[in-house]
């Protein structure tokens, strides 16, 4: 396969052909599958608002709203590794029906849940979705996008994200939509997710690669110009699955080969990273925390609203200028900026100075903080998941990451107000500023720069070896 067959970053990119035309019904497939994005953002952020309403009505303390706020991170973790089977067996397309359908399920059982229990049994079920969405969706996009617009198509998954945060955090602070409601609400987008996918061709590439080539061209004629000539791009294909199906490393059992551990440890590690950054206890507990800390339930919910407004501006600022700053250096140059925003937070609140007087300075740092991260780390968990593994194992390579990604996710969920309660809410702001400064340390060593990459030259430096950041210095190395 060719450099000028990828879309990836600094790539040259041959003139598009009528191939390559961007046509309407594969902005359909990104914008279908980016509304599964949305729930994810929604989802999991409505809770943060939603959980002043439920410690009331069920008469609950922190730690049961820990469980509550963790489940559905349970279930994301069991979502991405199922789902990745699933899709490899069942299809893209077909995984992507079944999650709509568990997302309309788990919204309504959660929003008619009687108790607790209930409540986080019915966010497990919808976790699933979740985890699912965060593996399926991209992936499906990747294989039916045109060469010439793949990255920017897949974007619309996360994009969809910060959508979804933005909108579950000014529901919240509207502070007169019952959370039964705002919960239950997140089936209408299910549910038209669902119906508009069935409208949808499956992957070519998966029909390729189950023996189906005449269903295979079919698929890619209805995404593809009426006059394109796909000979070409189902040869590509056809090529990529022989490879797959030829190659010794393959799979889970090849993410245990010795040559592929060094982007196993950077990718898994990098979605370590962006949870003990500290953005999910921003987005999950700033109501919470503020709250227990003197804050007003509407200034607590305005702060929400801003921050999810920060975290959309700053992701649309990152993806435009990833590519020109570079993924390792951009990581690089806001973590120092997101440890010193955490420092002088907790400086706020170990010293006292936590005040309606100093209300201006704490808001400003946490839109400081939710800035530099969004923009930076929270950009590198979804997209090395796709470019940093070998072809046959990247499917597995990418579950994995997620899976760490939702794993420490939990952690950090279950046991945040514990630890609050236990060291203070100014300690732990300290205590993840540590983990950014960690952060930073690890992928200074680890990370190497991918920007200007193609997937194959990747590959090539993992296969030879050299998967060092001196090794990618150069670009002709």
């Amino acid at each position: 396969m060719s450099q000028t067959d990828h879309d990836g970053p600094g790539t040259q990119l041959s003139p598009p052909g009528r191939e390559d035309r961007l046509t309407g019904s594969v902005v359909v497939v990104a914008l279908v599958s980016a509304v599964s994005g949305l729930l994810y953002g929604y989802d999991t952020g409505i809770i943060s608002g939603a959980l002043l309403q439920i410690g009331e009505d069920f008469g609950i303390g922190h730690l049961w709203e820990q469980v509550i706020a963790a489940s559905i991170l349970v279930g994301a973790v069991i979502g991405a590794l199922t789902c990745s089977r699933l899709a490899e067996r069942r299809g893209r397309h077909g995984t992507l029906l079944l999650i709509g359908i568990v997302f309309v399920v788990g919204s309504i059982a959660a929003a008619l849940s009687p108790d607790p229990v209930t409540l986080s049994l019915s966010r497990l079920v919808l976790g699933f979705a979740v985890g699912g969405a965060t593996q399926t969706a991209p992936v499906y996009v990747a294989e039916l996008a045109p060469t010439a617009y793949r990255g920017r198509l897949v974007l619309f998954f996360q994009i969809a994200i910060g959508v979804g945060i933005v909108i579950a955090t000014i529901v919240g602070a509207t502070q007169v939509i019952d959370w039964r409601v705002a919960i239950g609400m997140a089936a209408v987008p299910a549910a038209i997710m669902f119906a508009l996918m069935l409208r949808l061709p499956e992957s070519p590439r998966w029909l390729a690669r189950e023996g189906h080539a005449d269903r295979a061209r079919e698929a890619l004629a209805r995404v593809r110009h009426p006059d394109s000539d796909l000979s070409d791009e189902l040869r590509e294909i056809s090529d990529n699955v022989r490879a797959e199906k030829q190659a010794g490393t393959r799979g889970w059992a090849g993410l245990r080969a010795a040559w592929v551990r060094p982007a196993l440890v950077v990718g898994c590690g990098l979605a370590i990273f962006t949870q003990l950054s500290g953005i999910e206890m921003i987005v999950y507990y700033t109501p919470t925390i503020l709250t227990d800390n003197g804050f007003s339930d509407s200034t607590a919910l305005r702060v929400s609203v801003a921050l999810g407004l920060t975290y959309l501006i700053a992701q649309l600022i990152g993806l435009v200028i990833i590519d020109r700053v570079g993924r390792r250096r951009l990581t690089l140059l806001t973590l120092p900026c997101a440890a010193a925003a955490l420092a002088v937070l907790g400086w706020f609140f170990v010293s006292g100075n936590d005040g309606k007087s100093m209300t201006p300075w704490i808001i400003a740092t946490l839109i400081a903080f939710m800035a530099f991260t969004a923009g930076g780390i929270q950009l590198m968990g979804w997209l090395t998941g796709s470019e940093i593994y070998p072809l046959a194992t990247r499917a597995a390579g990418a579950a994995a990451q997620s899976a760490s990604l939702w794993g420490t996710n939990v952690l950090i969920t279950l046991t945040l107000l514990s630890t609050m309660k236990a060291i203070g809410t100014g300690q732990t702001f300290w205590m993840y500023a540590a983990f950014n400064v960690i952060a930073f340390v690890f992928l200074y060593r680890k990370m190497p720069e991918l920007t200007g990459r193609s997937l194959e030259q990747i590959e090539d430096h993992l296969a030879k070896g050299r998967f060092k950041p001196a090794d990618f210095a150069s670009r002709r190395a």
